[in-house]
């Protein structure tokens, strides 16, 4: 058993909640009202880290911009949720699977079932991020709850030394010196359930790690208005979104559209651009290519070869 095992008894995530003493005593909808009440408190907490999080998207779009990749790592919960975001990120944008990894203490059976002791190694943590080809091109974002996960300090730690950029999440105040490149610490307070951060960390880490991927994709280009013009037409629901997207970008009937995506080879951008432009799907694709997927830009681009 570790030595310093009484020193997390400090922190916010393990604090005995007031609100919720008589846990055990309460009905089960007044149970349901107080993790109502709660869990209101999260989307403040997770509002006043606005800045941290605007400018973690920023830079986290240069970095995969410039061929770097994103890295969750995170013990427990918070490597599940990492590993859970970073897998939605292909069929939602239809970004490479390497882009946007998780990388979580245990590997792929701590998603299923805890594995004891394994967020308890930093250097496990630095060799499961050497092993996936970290370099100083990409961004590293650690997770966890109570700030203290030694599996994701090993990461955050070697990211650090390769000049990676280094993010640090985590529901607990900070420290006088700052370590990491960026910090976002939403502190939603004491669990209802004592030191179960599944729980309001939980939900603040699924929060952040949306707005993180989602805002880095926007800036990748990855949408238009609000629409997933980059989804991957991989089943018959995305099919049907695409099909619904072009129709609201286009104006097209139903089997209009159908018949245009599929002239397009089912990539939304390019159907849309056939349809702006009138040109091929050929041309397209390579106007999209040249403006690195900026699908405003590349509408710009064919107009301005136009009017030239």
């Amino acid at each position: 058993m570790p030595e310093n095992l009484e020193s997390r008894a400090h922190l916010l995530t393990e604090q005995v909640n007031p609100n919720s003493r008589n846990l055990d005593a309460l009905n089960s909808l007044d149970m349901v009202e107080l993790f109502c009440r709660e869990d209101a408190l999260i989307v403040p907490a997770v509002l006043a880290e606005r800045e941290s999080i605007a400018r973690a998207i920023d830079r986290s779009a240069d970095a995969l911009g410039q061929g770097g990749k994103l890295f969750y790592v995170g013990a427990g919960t918070s490597g599940r949720l990492g590993v859970l975001d970073a897998a939605e990120c292909p069929p939602t944008f239809c970004s490479d699977p390497m882009s946007v990894q998780g990388v979580i203490a245990g590997g792929a059976n701590a998603l299923v079932r805890s594995v004891e002791g394994a967020e308890d190694d930093p250097e496990a943590g630095a060799r499961d991020l050497e092993a996936r080809g970290l370099c100083n091109r990409d961004v590293v974002v650690g997770i966890s709850a109570g700030g203290t996960a030694p599996y994701v300090l090993g990461a955050l730690g070697l990211a650090r030394r390769r000049g990676a950029l280094t993010v640090f999440l985590a529901c607990v105040p900070g420290q006088v010196s700052v370590q990491w490149d960026i910090e976002i610490r939403p502190l939603v307070g004491p669990e209802v359930l004592a030191g179960s951060t599944r729980l309001k960390a939980g939900t603040a880490t699924k929060l952040v790690l949306n707005m993180l991927s989602t805002g880095v994709m926007v800036r990748l280009g990855k949408t238009y208005q609000n629409l997933m013009v980059d989804v991957a037409v991989t089943n018959r629901k995305l099919h049907d979104r695409a099909t619904r997207i072009v129709m609201t970008l286009t104006g097209l009937e139903r089997d209009r559209a159908l018949a245009l995506l599929e002239r397009s080879g089912l990539r939304v951008k390019v159907a849309l651009l056939m349809h702006w432009s009138a040109e091929s799907a050929e041309t397209c694709q390579a106007v999209l290519t040249e403006c690195s997927g900026q699908l405003h830009a590349a509408r710009e681009r064919i107009q301005d070869n136009r009017d030239d």
